[in-house]
């Protein structure tokens, strides 16, 4: 799985599916992640993202140093699927999505880390799988990192 971590004062998805058009799913203070999720994934996988999510180390502490994690916050979580960070550059000018796990195996994997992510009692909000959506972010620091559990 890949995910990229920004550090929010808030963010908020707008749906755009004929279903849910224009509802609004907003958090304060936390982070913004695109998730990512590829056809090696699993559940373990999914475990161990979430996991690295909650105690990732890059809200600061009253010196101003990174010493904080998103559950000493208790920050907010905005989760938004996006297979598009599987994207192969490689050939031509068309980027190659062949990586990226199939929707069938995706939404599970997606739904889990959103669930292992809401069992530590914070507040999680997702977009819509597969659903055109718009994102608004203002970023903080600004502070962004990128996971990948084939690195961790």
């Amino acid at each position: 799985m890949k995910a990229v971590l920004t550090r929010v004062s808030s963010a908020a998805v707008v749906l755009q599916d004929a279903t849910h058009a224009g509802q609004r799913r907003s958090i304060g203070p936390g982070f913004l992640v695109l998730l990512g999720v590829g056809n090696e994934d699993t559940e373990a996988s999914a475990d161990k993202l979430a996991d690295k999510i909650l105690a990732l180390r890059v809200f600061s502490n009253a010196e101003g140093k990174f010493d904080l994690s998103i559950q000493d916050t208790r920050g907010e979580i905005l989760l938004i699927s996006q297979f598009t960070l599987y994207a192969s550059l490689k050939g031509g000018r068309r980027p190659d999505f062949t990586s990226a796990a199939r929707p069938e195996k995706a939404r599970p994997l997606c739904a889990r880390v959103a669930e292992r992510l809401a069992a530590s009692q914070l507040v999680v909000q997702t977009g819509e799988f597969a659903a055109s959506m718009t994102v608004e972010s203002v970023n903080e620091g600004p502070v962004t990192v990128i996971a990948d559990t084939d690195c961790f």
